[in-house]
């Protein structure tokens, strides 16, 4: 039996952070608008940056009488002669939570596909902070680092990565506030039931999401034939096929009904759902992505 595919190893941070940088540069800075959040007290919409009661420094500006002396930055006011105030970020500016799948199976890449599902979806991610960061967008990593508003926000997503890379599963979620939004990015092979419930879960917490669904081009081709060994990386279970081309057109009606089933139901939720085999340009699902978060979706159409 020759081999079709292999399991690739775990990309690095700083690799993947290079090529997403490449991806960003193909497209424009433009800030992420999406919907005001109607009868909202303090919830500030996405990026709309200014001083309030956070925690993350925001700027320096001078101190105007009738303002609190004990928020005088000092240190600042020391190197001229003008007198400057430390102002924090307003903490309700919109958060846009990032996440790609760690699972096994996401190592997987076959003769076709230009990476593997696992480098891919770090990509897309990082490319992704780049982009956000440059309109000032609040950033996190679930699990791995909590929302920043930083131009180096990428660079900090892919050093915490290199030492804590979350095990295979669900993001958590616990952090996750409303108004927030979530990218999530994987091959999605859990059990569709439990694809559905960890959805719901989250947009009942008032989160928004966007999924990403990554596949290698051999598993939506499938093109597979004679005696064909299948190894599940996750379980370690093994299936044996004496004529695998019998089973081509039922595992590929069976994948797309899968693949369906979780656009139409990320729709009815109000998500958005991009499809993406890696045989193609990691450009073409952050175009999609970023459409999505701006409000302006654009239409896309994955290769099988």
């Amino acid at each position: 039996m020759a081999a079709i595919g292999r399991i690739t190893d775990a990309v690095a941070g700083g690799e993947a952070l290079h090529r997403a940088r490449q991806r960003a540069a193909l497209l424009p800075d433009l800030l992420v608008e999406a919907r005001r959040v109607s009868a909202s007290v303090a919830t500030g919409w996405h990026g709309r940056r200014r001083r309030g009661t956070g925690e993350n420094f925001w700027q320096f500006r001078p101190f105007v009488d009738g303002e609190q002396v004990s928020r005088i930055d000092w240190r600042r006011s020391a190197r001229d002669d003008n007198v400057y105030l430390r102002d924090r970020e307003w903490e309700a500016a919109q958060t846009v939570w990032l996440w790609a799948d760690p699972s096994p199976s996401m190592l997987y890449q076959s003769g076709t596909g230009l990476v593997s599902k696992e480098s891919r979806a770090l990509v897309l991610v990082l490319a992704l902070a780049e982009l956000l960061a440059r309109s000032g967008e609040r950033i996190g990593y679930t699990g791995v680092m909590a929302p920043v508003s930083a131009r180096n926000a990428a660079e900090r997503i892919a050093a915490a990565l290199q030492t804590n890379r979350p095990a295979g599963g669900f993001p958590a979620t616990d952090r996750l506030k409303r108004f927030s939004e979530i990218v999530l990015v994987g091959d999605f092979l859990d059990p569709i039931e439990d694809l559905v419930e960890r959805i719901d879960r989250l947009a009942k917490q008032g989160v928004r999401g966007h999924m990403v669904q990554v596949a290698d081009p051999a598993e939506v081709a499938f093109p597979y034939s004679g005696r064909t060994e299948f190894h599940d990386p996750e379980t370690g279970a093994k299936l044996t096929a004496g004529r695998a081309e019998t089973l081509r057109d039922l595992y590929r009606d069976a994948f797309e009904a899968r693949r369906q089933v979780l656009g139409e139901h990320c729709r009815r939720l109000g998500w958005s759902h991009v499809f993406h085999a890696t045989d193609r340009l990691a450009s073409e699902p952050l175009v999609a992505v970023h459409g999505h978060l701006s409000g302006q979706p654009q239409s896309m159409k994955a290769r099988a």
